[in-house]
């Protein structure tokens, strides 16, 4: 087949696939411009990709939809929930303020400095990030397929609705919750050799009143030259927030130390 045919086919497909009763959660407008600027050529052959590999079989409608990024509820060929995270290609905005977390990490040296380049990479790294997380006992959405701007990973939530985020919704033992949220941090640090570079109560989601970290991309290397400076931010940030709500806290020196494995808390 003409590879315009199956551009046009594959456009055809996942419009027909979409489920009407669902998609009534989005205004029908603004579902069909989110498609219009999401799924370029080379994104919906990718996305083709991953349908053939079994990742995707039915796409539902946007459950997040950010500047840089729109998350899609879907089903894979067994028939579970998964999450599809399709970032746009063509902001250049999103380009610049991810550069600096590219830049140092030894894992992706040589990229190409044009806009969809670095969208690649960024896609590859959560990705990476994800296992690296996920296999050091960190909650995050586990990691299933990437394949150019496209990750496919586990869904938090139930029947397509995503699970709340901290700073919408607290949990019943908030300070149970900081203390796992913390130990999460130190696993991350410890075992996964990672700092999350972006943590706060607008990155952990709720899901069974439990923590869940989310939006890893940004997540550096101990080995990054400004790892230990995205920590103490980190960390300040999460201080904050559930002092704000409440939570006796221990002085950021002290939880640093404690990451670091040099104390207790």
């Amino acid at each position: 087949m003409h590879e315009n045919e199956e551009y046009e086919k594959l456009r055809r497909i996942e419009i027909e696939r979409i489920d009407k009763r669902r998609v009534k959660r989005i205004k029908d407008e603004d579902f069909y411009e989110t498609l219009e600027e999401v799924f370029d050529k080379l994104t919906l052959m990718a996305l083709y990709e991953l349908i053939n590999k079994g990742y995707i079989h039915v796409m539902y409608g946007v459950v997040n939809a950010g500047k840089e990024a729109r998350v899609y509820w879907a089903e894979d060929a067994k028939g579970n929930d998964v999450a599809v995270k399709i970032y746009l290609t063509a902001s250049a905005e999103f380009r610049r303020s991810i550069l600096m977390y590219i830049e140092g990490d030894p894992r992706f040296t040589r990229v190409k400095r044009d806009t969809r380049s670095i969208i690649y990479v960024w896609a590859r790294k959560e990705f990476k990030n994800l296992q690296r997380a996920f296999n050091a006992g960190v909650r995050v959405p586990e990691p299933y397929a990437v394949n150019k701007n496209i990750l496919v990973m586990e869904f938090i939530g139930e029947d397509g609705v995503p699970a709340p985020l901290l700073k919408d919704y607290l949990p019943p033992n908030l300070e149970e919750f900081f203390l796992k949220v913390l130990n999460y941090v130190k696993l991350l640090y410890s075992k996964a050799n990672l700092v999350h570079a972006d943590l706060s109560e607008y990155n952990i989601m709720v899901w069974n009143d439990e923590p869940v970290f989310i939006d890893i991309g940004q997540a550096v290397l101990l080995s990054h030259p400004m790892a230990e400076e995205f920590l103490v931010r980190d960390l300040d940030n999460l201080l904050r927030f559930f002092y704000r709500n409440n939570v006796e806290v221990p002085e950021l020196g002290e939880v640093l130390r404690w990451v670091k494995g040099q104390g207790s808390i």
